[in-house]
């Protein structure tokens, strides 16, 4: 056959293909385009859900928090009343109430020796280009506090209520005391600074500042999209993302707060602050979209990983109303997400008693009601979320390790296998579980060091490793659920990211 230009034309105004010869190609691309439209609305339940779990923690600190501390004090005033039952003066628990209150106490005191307006005053004289670098320095300098703060308060913590019978091992409670008052205290002026430089770019003429901060979140797109993920990078990254978007409204009320005092409470300044307080929000809500879109695609991981995301947090409340509980949801929430309520609390109480002044009965009549109104807000929203994680945890069929008791072995011994025979029935109901309370050692047991599940490493087996033995396959298909349990916020995974 001759070849000619027409017959070239001819050839390609006509030529035809069939897409069904590459059916499996075309499907995984169209599944892919409804993945990514499934990410929104999953990821952002999974972030609803976790935003309402950090505002239980910082509630906690606020409301019933105070209330232990009383308790506490009073069941330790009034022990010669009635005698000395047990071997303990009080309860773990009551201890680190106590604790958590008088380091809270502590760091509002030392707070009012730090001049909020004399460090406005003071950022507000830095060029823009020098305020976007503290910015981004005092958001690196924040993770790596959260990271080490609550190893600190853990310390302090297990110090204060560690068994007497242990031979001593620590330089005891009272440096251990100090350190996480410093920790709090510094890490309270290091959200102030944060709070202060966000007050001066919404406060400048241009907006310029408050325009490169946000931008500064779609660079968080280019710094994680490329990388590779797997299921328990991806919860990590996850729960930072809670933290973030639940610090940020945290400090976008301390600016409103701030700014609002400066113009006698006026109402319609807060007109004037809305847009902006809006635009920083969606900014960030879809820089997180885009981001957990885009990882989702390049690592093959499907929408419903956040649904298993959303039932290992669930299980992190449900566990902690166990009657084998073996930590607090606060501490719960602060090791798996990285948010430690203590120095925002500080901060806020701290804002918040300078820019309201209470005066005359009424007043304090006026703070006792939205001090109840805060009880209410917590007891309701704890009884949400305790209903939506029973939920939760029933779909993911994770109901039996509720019953299980937490690991517990001495140090550098193997658990007892003898232990995990004695399992509680199956009768048991999950709801009266979650409401019983701790049941007291006995006196002649020797109390076991608890190994808290999150600080375990476990590492997601690769995918091109071959199976070796069909017992080993089945542990690996099982791996993913087990393994979401077991990492926090700051663990290092077997699957770094490169």
């Amino acid at each position: 056959v001759e070849l000619s230009l027409l017959r070239f034309l001819s050839a390609e105004l006509t030529r035809g293909y069939f897409l069904e010869h590459n059916e499996a190609k075309y499907t995984e691309r169209r599944e892919r385009v409804y993945t990514c439209m499934r990410i929104p609305r999953e990821l952002e339940k999974l972030m609803v859900f976790g935003i309402f779990l950090c505002l239980d923690a910082f509630l906690y600190v606020f409301t019933l928090l105070p209330l232990r501390v009383f308790l506490a004090l009073f069941r330790l005033f009034t022990l010669p009343c009635y005698g000395l039952r047990d071997r303990r003066l009080l309860q773990p628990a009551q201890v680190c109430d106590i604790l958590k209150g008088v380091i809270l106490v502590i760091c509002y005191f030392m707070m009012h020796y730090v001049d909020y307006s004399m460090m406005y005053h003071l950022i507000r004289g830095q060029s823009v280009i020098k305020l976007y670098i503290i910015y981004n320095m005092l958001e690196v300098a924040d993770r790596l506090f959260s990271s080490f703060g609550q190893d600190i308060l853990d310390a302090l913590y297990w110090t204060a209520t560690e068994p007497k019978e242990r031979k001593r091992a620590h330089i005891g409670v009272i440096p251990h005391f100090f350190m996480a008052v410093l920790y709090v205290f510094l890490h309270a002026i290091l959200i102030m600074v944060q709070a202060t430089t966000l007050n001066v770019a919404f406060n400048s003429h241009n907006k310029s500042l408050l325009t490169i901060m946000m931008s500064n979140n779609f660079v968080e797109i280019k710094g994680s999209v490329f990388k590779k993920f797997e299921k328990n990078n991806l919860f990590q990254m996850s729960n930072s993302d809670i933290k973030e978007r639940f610090t940020n409204y945290v400090l976008l009320l301390i600016v409103c707060l701030r700014n609002m005092e400066q113009f006698s409470w006026n109402p319609d300044h807060l007109w004037v602050l809305f847009p902006d307080v809006c635009m920083v929000i969606a900014s960030e809500t879809a820089v997180d979209i885009v981001k957990h879109a885009f990882i989702t695609k390049f690592n093959d991981i499907t929408a419903d990983v956040y649904s298993e995301y959303r039932a290992s947090l669930a299980f992190d409340l449900v566990s902690s109303r166990q009657k084998n509980a073996y930590t607090d949801y606060s501490d719960s929430v602060a090791r798996r997400m990285g948010f430690i309520p203590l120095p925002l609390a500080v901060l806020l109480i701290r804002v918040v008693t300078s820019s309201i002044k209470v005066q005359g009965i009424l007043s304090y009549a006026c703070v006792i009601l939205f001090y109840l109104g805060l009880i209410s807000l917590k007891v309701l929203n704890s009884i949400v979320l305790l209903g939506k994680s029973c939920q939760y945890v029933k779909e993911a069929k994770m109901e039996e390790k509720l019953f299980n008791p937490p690991p517990a072995s001495a140090p550098g011994k193997p658990p007892n296998k003898s232990q995990n025979k004695c399992k509680p029935s199956q009768e048991e109901n999950l709801s009266a579980s979650v409401t019983s309370q701790p049941v007291h050692p006995k006196e002649n047991v020797i109390p076991l060091l608890v190994a808290s599940s999150s600080d375990q490493f476990l590492t997601t087996p690769d995918g091109d490793e071959k199976d070796i033995t069909q017992e080993s396959s089945e542990l690996k298909h099982r791996s993913s659920k087990k393994d979401l349990l077991e990492v926090d916020r700051f663990t290092i995974c077997g699957n770094r990211i490169d």
